[in-house]
């Protein structure tokens, strides 16, 4: 099971990052790319059709997540693993400082 989260970039849906058995994937929106302002989420991310594809987190993504006390913080309130860092990502990045914001998307499975 993949855990995804819908990626915005100033207010403005940009693309999906998703947790695979394989690593992680970035997306960005085809309706996004067609605009004509669109900018990247990043300068290690620029604008393309294909997927962003990486074993690890994308160090721009990893970095968003709260360091030192705050992450200690959001360790213990919402009993969190900090090596879980799609976890971290998901559940600490919804509202950042800057352009980008990341809001999960929930998987429904049919068990």
């Amino acid at each position: 099971m993949s855990r995804m989260a819908k990626v915005f970039y100033q207010d403005q849906f940009a693309g999906i990052i998703s947790e695979t058995d394989e690593g992680y994937l970035f997306r960005y929106e085809e309706d996004y790319l067609q605009k004509e302002k669109a900018k990247p989420v990043s300068l290690t991310l620029p604008l393309r059709k294909e997927p962003y594809k990486n074993k690890t987190l994308f160090p721009f993504f990893d970095g968003l997540i709260p360091e030192g006390w705050l992450l200690n913080i959001a360790k213990d309130v919402w009993n969190l693993n900090i090596r879980d860092r799609m976890g971290l990502l998901l559940t600490c990045c919804k509202d950042c400082i800057g352009a980008v914001s990341i809001i999960p998307i929930e998987v429904i499975t049919n068990d």
